[in-house]
């Protein structure tokens, strides 16, 4: 068996090995379900629909209140980014701390990153006041692929949502509100990839 063969039989391992354990630890967002945030969010994206922004209209609602937009769900819980460094990390808001597939596969120089798809599953809207924790477990880390971008590996995490009542402590688990399947490609930039 070739040195590189043992190298990629050993990095295969390392990622399988992480296939089902956490991303970091839980995320607890900062502040609670506001209505500031809710405003800036619709502004920005445009979307007028009452139960967002009108307690009378909301109130009337089969929500009887204001909600949360839904897909804000990630929101609430996403760190500040750290930006001295970014460039370094390539490009990641965050600095990567403990093992995981996205630091083995830096180490192993696939240090580029792109996000690739999204896709959320809702099981209910936030209320004004819930907090959100969300934890996320890594689903899959693919074989090696050859893309327009460069060689690199597809990895997949499933982050859940919790709500947590006000009032309610953050260390309790609280009720599931959604999830959410994120996938990004690690990948090495080669002398043939394509720009």
């Amino acid at each position: 068996m070739s040195e590189d063969s043992n190298h990629e039989t050993t990095l295969r391992q390392r990622l399988d090995a992480l296939v089902g354990k956490p991303l970091g630890g839980p995320s607890v967002a900062p502040d609670p379900v506001n209505q500031p945030m809710i405003r800036h969010w619709v502004t920005a994206l445009e979307d007028g629909n009452p139960v967002y922004t009108n307690p009378e209209l909301a109130a009337r609602s089969r929500f009887g209140g204001i909600v949360a937009p839904p897909l804000m769900l990630q929101t609430w819980t996403m760190a500040t980014p750290k930006l001295a460094g970014i460039a370094e990390r390539g490009g990641s808001p965050v600095e990567l701390v403990g093992e995981s597939p996205l630091t083995v596969l830096d180490e192993a120089g696939f240090t580029a990153i792109l996000a690739t798809n999204s896709e959320f599953e809702i099981v209910r809207y936030l209320r004004l006041g819930e907090t959100v924790t969300a934890t996320a477990v890594i689903d899959s880390v693919s074989d090696e692929k050859r893309t327009r971008m460069g060689r690199g590996h597809f990895v997949t995490w499933i982050t859940t949502y919790y709500a947590h009542a006000a009032g309610l402590s953050r260390d309790e688990q609280g009720e599931v509100v959604g999830r959410q399947l994120f996938r990004v490609f690690k990948f090495r930039v080669d002398d043939g990839a394509r720009p």
